[in-house]
């Protein structure tokens, strides 16, 4: 359900090493990433800096600061069947993005609606973004450690900002968990989305899920429920604002 304000959030994100590879890639073997960001591991970042089961981050746009570098290194990753293996990961080099992101409702939270104060939410995020996030931020996957400091969206020179324009081809979007379902398709399953991304003058603007071009079903899955009763939930208590 949309809010009744826009309660856009704008930060920047940056850090040595990123690693937004391709989930086909996860299962083992040598990482590749992409060249930009994904949505969900923009929306990864921002529910590290704050999140609620009440909303859902939107990513709206991200802009790419720093060129596009890649390096690759050495690495020992452990096997599943046990002991170490040999492989070379192909990481992202000096990352920094600007990131415009904003939150709505959680439809399939109606028994949250109590917790549905966008002034609260907003003002939260937008001091944790001042804080630098209330988890550890990290660029894709946990050796790529990352940091947040609030910004103007578009200030500032970017090194695409006279590219008119730049496809990325088909690129994994995000994965849409039964608790942010959008459709009966997606309800009760775990999807997988996919896109086609353009950066015009340094800027993706990104898709909402439920416009992504590729959707693929990937498994059943049960919805996690949040409440005071389950005592994984304290919604209003936790900053004192109901004694």
């Amino acid at each position: 359900m949309k809010t009744e304000h826009p309660n856009i959030v704008e930060f920047e994100v940056y850090g040595d090493y990123a690693l937004f590879s391709d989930p086909l890639m996860r299962l083992g073997g040598e990482k590749c990433s992409y060249q930009v960001p994904t949505y969900e591991a923009l929306k990864g970042i921002l529910s590290s800096v704050y999140w609620k089961p009440t909303f859902i981050w939107r990513i709206l746009d991200v802009r790419v600061m720093n060129p596009i570098q890649t390096e690759v290194k050495g690495i020992r990753p452990i096997k599943y069947s046990g002991g170490n293996d040999l492989a070379y990961y192909t990481y992202l080099k000096s990352c920094r993005y600007q990131v415009r992101a904003c939150f709505d409702w959680n439809d399939n939270r109606p028994e949250l609606c109590g917790d549905r104060n966008e002034n609260k939410h907003h003002c939260i995020a937008r001091r944790m973004i001042e804080k630098g996030g209330r988890r550890d931020i990290f660029l894709g996957t946990r050796e790529c450690q990352g940091y947040v400091e609030p910004c103007v969206f578009g200030n500032g020179a970017g090194a695409y900002d006279d590219l008119p324009e730049l496809g990325f081809g088909l690129m994994y979007h995000g994965i849409t968990y039964p608790d942010e379902a959008y459709s009966e398709e997606t309800r009760g399953r775990m999807t997988a989305r996919f896109w086609y991304p353009v950066m015009k003058n340094g800027v993706i603007h990104f898709l909402p899920p439920e416009d992504c071009p590729g959707q693929k079903p990937l498994r059943e899955m049960p919805m996690k429920s949040f409440s005071a009763d389950e005592g994984n939930f304290i919604g209003l208590r936790e900053f004192g604002e109901v004694e």
